[in-house]
């Protein structure tokens, strides 16, 4: 659990008020990538978000890790519950390969999204009312 809870301020140095959040967001800080936040679903005690980042194609851009969080308000947890199921990285393709009992898997995307958020607020990103975008939920 204190990974969760990790998880959850790390999530709260991004985006501030949870509870807050609407809709979607853009976070863009220069020399990365853009960062996406989306509220899809709300209960009285839960949020679960999107969260990715905008990696530029040659076609189109490309959502990646397309990683699913289930905020747990009382409690103060925040958990990665999905994550995109095939990596073109080296690195996540084999974090993922290793990871084979759900215990591990659930470990590798939590860990992942610790760091994440972590190395996000690192460079800058936030999201606030100032980074909605479009009409979402």
């Amino acid at each position: 659990m204190g990974l969760y809870e990790s998880n959850y301020i790390r999530l709260g140095w991004l985006a501030g008020d949870l509870r807050a959040i609407e809709g979607h967001h853009r976070s863009v800080v220069a020399g990365d990538c853009d960062l996406l936040l989306t509220l899809t679903e709300r209960s009285p005690y839960t949020s679960t978000f999107n969260l990715t980042y905008l990696l530029p194609g040659q076609e189109r851009d490309i959502e990646y890790p397309d990683m699913r969080v289930r905020v747990y308000h009382d409690a103060r947890l925040a958990e990665a519950q999905a994550w995109a199921s095939v990596h073109s990285s080296d690195v996540l393709r084999a974090l993922r390969c290793r990871a084979e009992r759900e215990l591990d898997q659930r470990w590798g995307r939590n860990i992942m999204l610790n760091k994440w958020l972590e190395y996000c607020v690192e460079r800058g990103h936030r999201f606030s009312s100032a980074t909605r975008i479009g009409d979402g939920p």
